[in-house]
């Protein structure tokens, strides 16, 4: 284990995920803790985020991105703009059966998801590096696509719109202003969930939106 995974930061990962009501074995502790000391190890090379202290990654990265575990499906789930694997590689260790494709456009943060693939045996993640309007989806789409901090909730929905299979949905993680986002959606699409996170150790609003087409699934309300 990485120097950088002391008692404190072990600690604070349990403490966490029992706040947020998520039962670990002990192989997906391990790989948490590991993904943590990765992050902070290559995050002194190469400026992966802005977090530099491995407590605060842990309540900023992995338990922000724990947060959403109940609210994603089964279905193959494509994460855009997934910097180095959040939430992507989170919910693949939480997730052991939920297929996982991580995409960026950044080649540094792609090396780093394959680093954490190969390092923790994650043999359900997929990292691709490429741009969302060149990257070519599987037949049919996928029917989940999860953004954390890739765009505004407009321009996530409308670049996404021709990888999203046709019955699927967009689980945008957002903050307060995005209620300032909210006139920008195309009429094409409505929010059918709306979630406040409680993310432990964490100050400020986190908000899940689950966005779908006006035509998906027409009798909800």
């Amino acid at each position: 284990m990485s120097e950088a995974i002391t008692a404190e930061v072990a600690a604070r990962l349990d403490q966490g995920l029992a706040a947020l009501g998520i039962v670990v074995d002990d192989l997906q502790r391990e790989r948490l803790l590991r993904l943590v000391g990765l992050l902070h190890k290559w995050n002194r090379a190469y400026n992966l985020t802005a977090i530099r202290s491995p407590e605060e990654m842990v309540s900023r990265h992995l338990l922000d991105s724990a947060a959403v575990l109940p609210h994603v499906g089964a279905a193959p789930l494509l994460d855009v703009g997934a910097g180095p694997g959040l939430p992507g590689l989170v919910l693949a260790i939480l997730k052991p059966n939920l297929a996982v494709t991580l995409l960026d456009s950044n080649g540094k943060k792609v090396r780093f998801q394959r680093q954490a693939v190969m390092e923790l045996g994650l043999a359900n993640v997929t990292p691709v590096q490429a741009r969302v309007e060149a990257f070519e989806p599987p037949a049919g789409g996928f029917e989940q696509i999860i953004s954390r901090a890739f765009a505004s909730l407009a321009d996530f929905v409308g670049l996404t719109e021709p990888l999203l299979a046709r019955d699927g949905r967009w689980l945008a993680m957002k903050g307060p202003a995005v209620d300032d986002e909210l006139a920008a959606l195309d009429a094409g699409v409505v929010i059918r969930e709306r979630h406040v996170l409680e993310v432990p150790f964490s100050v400020g609003e986190r908000q899940l939106l689950i966005v779908e087409r006006t035509d998906s699934n027409p009798g909800r309300r």
